[in-house]
């Protein structure tokens, strides 16, 4: 979604600003990065979760067994260099958080945090008051079952506020939606 935009919108990109909720591990962020990185173009990766980024934990990931606890700084040492030009962690509870931040303009939103309706909507509105136009937001766990207030959120987001929602299914009930603001 985020080569997609870049490639929609290529000669009036100068330095995108993407805004990420549910940091965990790091691996959509680094996604990102790698996808900008891909695409020379200059931007910013923030990312906010309520896991530390110093902080040695378990991952539950295969370093776990193999290493124990580690920070998610040394998860990512292999892909330092995209950590280090694209990506800013923050640690924090997004309802407190975002409000902080003193961005101009947000293109691209990732948003994998609290899976409430509550919060959903809450990092929306903050989000929406920063995109233009053709801006995307991409809301991770699509699914009624397992999420009602992620759907609930969504629906109501394309219903009401001018963002188009496309639905990309994958496997064992993950969904996601790619929201494109068209006013």
């Amino acid at each position: 979604s985020l080569r997609e935009y870049i490639s929609e919108n290529q000669g009036n990109l100068e330095n995108i600003v993407i805004l990420e909720t549910g940091t965990a591990r790091g691996f959509s962020s680094l996604c990102m990065a790698k996808a900008l990185n891909d695409s020379k173009i200059s931007g910013s990766i923030l990312t906010f979760d309520v896991l530390p980024h110093t902080k040695k934990i378990y991952w539950n990931c295969i370093t776990d067994h193999l290493e124990g606890p580690i920070t998610r700084q040394e998860l990512l040492e292999p892909w330092k260099q995209l950590v280090n030009n694209y990506i800013i962690f923050h640690q924090g509870y997004s309802n407190i958080e975002l409000k902080k931040i003193g961005l101009q303009r947000i293109n691209f939103a990732f948003l994998d945090g609290s899976h409430t309706y509550k919060d959903v909507l809450f990092e929306f509105n903050i989000i929406k008051k920063h995109q233009k136009k053709g801006d995307v937001i991409v809301f991770d766990d699509y699914n009624e079952k397992l999420f009602p207030g992620i759907v609930k959120a969504v629906n109501e987001i394309s219903d009401n506020f001018g963002y188009e929602k496309k639905i990309i299914r994958s496997f064992n009930e993950r969904s996601y939606v790619i929201a494109k603001r068209t006013s």
